[in-house]
């Protein structure tokens, strides 16, 4: 009867088998997966479960148990039964007590001096470069020429130079100490004289000058007073009245050999 009911289904619908057939199918594969997927979801599921509830558990000995709770000191003392010993008690050595450092007291600081006000006079009479430097004592040696007249007509001319310059004699400006030739004198053999011609510069100074003739010869008179030139203070010749700095005067020294 069903092959009955088969065919009539074939010949009213004809393919509708073989469609039913294949849409059984497919539901039962599509049925297959779903239960698949549930069974999958489930497992890990209870797989995250587990996880989550496992403990760690480590085994050992207890230390709350095996240590022993320490007593407190005043409690042990109190709790302590006095037992008499007769161990002698040894003193603690008391430590020692820092040494205070003294402190050293500063140095009394001394005061600036006070400024003592100065007029413009006090000040002016307190400048070192007014005061006049010592001069040699002793009087000057007059058989030193030529004698300072201190005239004041024209200075008589003497010569001329070799260089054709006229030359003139000489005038003191300031004669010669004896301390100021002595030492150059008396390198000199024998007494004598000595006539040397010099160029008269400004302050009184005379410079270039060289011998003209000594006496005796040979003696060193005039190589000593070439020496002992830069010292002499001369004045410069006069002509008409006028001072003549920068001409030649001629310069007589006598030296006389007093030693013993």
């Amino acid at each position: 009867m069903t092959a009955e009911i088969g065919e009539r289904i074939d010949d009213r619908w004809p393919g509708l088998r073989r469609r039913a057939t294949g849409l059984g199918l497919a539901l039962a594969i599509e049925c297959g997966i779903i239960a698949l997927l549930l069974t999958l979801g489930i497992a890990s599921h209870r797989q995250a479960e587990m996880s989550e509830t496992l403990v760690s558990v480590a085994f050992g000995p207890d230390k709350a148990k095996d240590t022993p709770k320490p007593r407190e000191p005043e409690k042990a003392a109190k709790s302590a039964p006095r037992v008499a010993s007769n161990t002698p008690v040894v003193p603690q050595p008391t430590p020692p007590q820092p040494q205070a450092v003294p402190i050293p007291n500063p140095a009394p600081t001394t005061p600036p001096a006070a400024l003592i006000p100065l007029t413009r006079d006090q000040m002016a009479g307190s400048n070192i470069s007014n005061i006049k430097p010592k001069l040699p004592t002793g009087p000057p040696d007059r058989s030193m020429g030529p004698p300072n007249t201190g005239s004041s007509g024209d200075t008589p001319r003497v010569g001329t130079t070799a260089g054709g310059q006229p030359l003139y004699a000489a005038a003191w400006y300031r004669e010669p100490y004896p301390d100021e030739l002595n030492g150059y004198l008396s390198t000199a053999s024998s007494p004598g004289w000595a006539l040397i011609n010099c160029q008269t510069v400004r302050n009184y100074r005379v410079e270039n000058c060289v011998l003209e003739d000594e006496w005796p010869n040979g003696a060193g008179i005039g190589r000593a007073v070439l020496a002992a030139a830069w010292q002499f203070r001369v004045r410069p010749p006069r002509v008409g009245g006028v001072s003549q700095v920068g001409d030649w005067v001629r310069i007589r020294i006598t030296y006389q050999n007093k030693r013993g």
